[in-house]
């Protein structure tokens, strides 16, 4: 199950310092507006610390964590919607996102000009938002046509159609997002096909200067306000300095960097962990000499569904999974002594696969 993060926001926010700190591809970043004319894509680890307290019991050939997608879209203007800068491509590009990291500028810097002539983060929302409200109200208008033809054809069903497309094409040219619209989930199922931009779960990054890492700055203070009566996650990342810490290959070289800094753990990890959580989706282990691995599945996946991650042959095929807890195995060290103490389940196809669950699937084709 591939999670795929759109990285948007104006141009130079550091939409690109964070992509890079968080991809394994590296792209070119630039102080001049719109140099960028295609998304960059690049695939991110997910952060898992059990993968490799597992390895210690198992020594396996290697260890394979989850991965994520992330596509760092080209920096966005005012005006996007009637092409300013790469304009509706660059809105086309969003649609193909599960989730959208929305890079603030929180930062001074007079050797890098803001597009807008200051640092404002809330200018800065309003206009992205509002640029996505635009193409989708776009895109309800063109359907809000089309379901007007196929009433002339006798179409019952486009009437409640065009009453529920005019609820979004109002709440839209309020100002409103499609995540916040109160509609029943049959309502909604009417513009389903449509993608909408402002549908999509969004994740707030604040990139700040190095000695704003810690505790933010004004201008963070600022965007937290801004979204307090809004439940979406707010990350302060210091795009610069996570950016050399990414350079540093050596793991004990980054480990010394993060304590320095007074930091835990790379800001990028937390931002990764906090689009997995956005999206509802958690990770099980299959485990072995070869291979150690962890697969993304939605919360509330049954055992077949989830080996259908894996192949859809295990899923066609499933008979029963055989499950170790991973608390289980880490406390007691291996699979027989977690059979030993009673620990080891299997489970049926109602089986319902928890976070960190170690899995073996047995199956039939």
């Amino acid at each position: 199950m591939a999670l795929n993060c759109g990285i948007i926001g104006l141009s130079n926010t550091g939409k690109t310092t964070i992509f890079n700190c968080m991809s394994n591809t590296k792209a070119e970043s630039s102080s001049y507006a719109f140099s960028a004319t295609k998304s960059n894509i690049g695939i991110a680890e997910v952060p898992d610390p059990r993968l490799f307290e597992i390895d210690k019991f198992i020594n396996s050939e290697k260890v394979v964590p989850a991965m994520v997608e992330i596509e760092d879209l080209p920096g966005l203007a005012k005006g996007a919607n009637q092409g300013e800068g790469v304009g509706n491509k660059f809105l086309a590009d969003i649609q193909k996102t599960d989730v959208l990291i929305h890079v603030l500028r929180c930062f001074d810097d007079e050797n890098l000009a803001h597009i807008e002539g200051s640092i404002d983060p809330i200018r800065d929302l309003e206009i992205v938002n509002f640029e996505l409200q635009i193409r989708d109200l776009d895109l309800v208008e063109r359907k809000i046509v089309r379901f007007e033809k196929l009433i002339k054809s006798g179409d019952k069903d486009a009437k409640k159609g065009i009453e529920v497309l005019n609820k979004y094409k109002d709440h839209f040219e309020n100002f409103g997002n499609a995540r916040d619209i109160d509609l029943s989930e049959d309502e909604k199922s009417y513009v389903k096909d449509l993608q909408l931009l402002t549908e999509k779960t969004v994740i707030y990054v604040c990139n700040v200067d190095d000695s704003s890492a810690i505790n933010g700055n004004i201008y963070t203070n600022l965007v937290k306000e801004e979204l307090t009566e809004s439940s979406a996650e707010i990350a302060i990342i210091a795009g610069e300095l996570e950016a050399e810490i990414a350079e540093l290959e050596d793991e004990n070289d980054r480990m010394e960097f993060l304590k320095d800094a007074d930091l835990k753990e790379p800001g990028v990890n937390k931002l990764i962990r906090a689009a997995y959580d956005a999206l509802n989706l958690q990770s099980f282990f299959t485990a072995g000499p070869k291979e150690i691995k962890a697969w993304t599945i939605k919360k509330g996946m049954t055992a077949p569904q989830a080996s259908g991650v894996i192949h859809s042959d295990l899923e066609r095929g499933f008979i029963r999974a055989e499950v170790m807890k991973y608390n289980d195995f880490i406390e007691l060290g291996s699979e027989q002594a977690v059979k030993d103490k009673g620990r080891f389940h299997v489970e049926g196809k109602n089986y319902v696969v928890e976070d960190g669950d170690i899995m073996h699937i047995r199956f039939n084709v």
